[in-house]
C-alpha cells in the first residue's frame, strides 16, 4: 500500500461515550494512519455513507451501549450492499460474550478488542491486515 491507510473509527446508535474512540483515533493517527472521526450518534446509514465518501480501507465500530448485535449486523448489511465487502472490519470498546464475537466475526467482522486493548494492537492487527511491518 503506496498511500496511508485510511480508517473510519465509527460511534452507532445512542452510545455517548467517546473517549475510548478519540483514544484509538489518536494512536492511529500517530501511528501514521489516516483518521475520519464519525463523532457520536451516528445512524448505521450515516457511518457507512461516510465510509463510501471518504474512501476508507477500514472501519472501527466503537460501541459501548451493549447494542453491538443489533447495530454492527446492521452496518455490515449495509457495507455489502454499497460493495464495500472488501474493507477492513474491527470492532471494540465493550465486553462482549465468545457467542457474540463468533456470530459477529461469521458476519464479516475480522477483530473485536475489549476494554483495556493496548492501542498497539489494534495499530499492529491493521498494519498485519495490509501487510505493513510496524515500526513503533
Amino acid at each position: 500500500m503506496k498511500r496511508k491507510i485510511r480508517v473510519l473509527i465509527a460511534k452507532p446508535g445512542l452510545d455517548g461515550h467517546a473517549r475510548g474512540a478519540k483514544v484509538v483515533s489518536m494512536a492511529l493517527r500517530d501511528a501514521g494512519m489516516e483518521v475520519i472521526y464519525t463523532g457520536l450518534q451516528q445512524t448505521p446509514e450515516q457511518i457507512v455513507n461516510a465510509a463510501l465518501q471518504e474512501d476508507v480501507d477500514c472501519i472501527g465500530i466503537s460501541i459501548l451501549s451493549g447494542a453491538h448485535m443489533t447495530l454492527i449486523p446492521r452496518i455490515l448489511e449495509l457495507i455489502k450492499k454499497q460493495g464495500l465487502s472488501d474493507k477492513l472490519i474491527i470492532a471494540g470498546g465493550t465486553i462482549v460474550l465468545e457467542k457474540d464475537i463468533e456470530a459477529l466475526k461469521e458476519l464479516g467482522v475480522n477483530e473485536i478488542f475489549g476494554p483495556g486493548t493496548p492501542t498497539k494492537e489494534i495499530i499492529d492487527h491493521i498494519n498485519h491486515y495490509f501487510g505493513i511491518i510496524n515500526k513503533l
